[in-house]
């Protein structure tokens, strides 16, 4: 395969949770509300990797947290929706 279009095995999970999540939001399954709540809790973990119960690579916990808060701005973005109460 040519240099940069070497696929890495967690870029085609990517991509079905990325359209899992927006699809589930476009059929209004999950909320604006949902999506933020599951941001914080990814970042939540990222920030405690050292000490999650299901232990999984610190840089990858880091990575999840970043692209989940990207995914979360894009859903807000495009389909909108009532922000999470806190």
């Amino acid at each position: 395969m040519a240099e940069g279009l070497q696929s890495h095995p967690s870029d085609e999970s990517l991509v079905i949770l990325q359209s899992l999540l927006c699809l589930l939001r476009e059929k209004n399954v999950l909320t604006r509300a949902d999506i933020e709540e599951l941001t914080d809790r990814v970042a939540m973990r990222a920030a405690k990797a050292e000490r999650d119960p299901l232990p999984c690579c610190a840089e990858a916990t880091q990575a999840a947290a970043r692209e989940m808060a990207r995914i979360g701005s894009y859903v807000g973005q495009h389909y909108g929706g009532k922000h999470r109460r806190i």
